[in-house]
Order: structure tokens, then sequence, then C-alpha cells
């Protein structure tokens, strides 16, 4: 599990090399990748949304 997050998070931030992507496509499972991925997604939604609550007053 560690190693999807590890994948999305590279990804997220534009940083996968190429041959950790063929790998995940080759040996991954896509639900997997679509649940972290989701989750998040998510999270980040949910603290950017704290942040400018936060520095908006």
């Amino acid at each position: 599990m560690w190693g999807v997050i590890k994948s999305v998070l590279a990804a997220f931030f534009g940083v996968q090399n190429e041959r950790q992507r063929k790998h995940d496509f080759e040996h991954g499972k896509p639900g997997a990748f679509i649940l972290v991925g989701l989750l998040m997604g998510a999270v980040f939604v949910v603290v950017i949304a704290t942040l400018a609550i936060y520095l908006a007053g």
C-alpha cells in the first residue's frame, strides 16, 4: 500500500519517473490507485479550504 501512496503522491507533484510509471501500470491494481487518488484529492481540497477559511478571517 505504501508503494501506491508514493506513486500517487509522485503523480500529484508531477515527478513520477518513467520506470515507476511502467511498473505501476504493469503490476498495480487500478482500484487501489483510484481509491488512494480520490482520498488524497479529498484531503487536498479539505486542507486548502481550511487554510482559506483560516486566512480569510
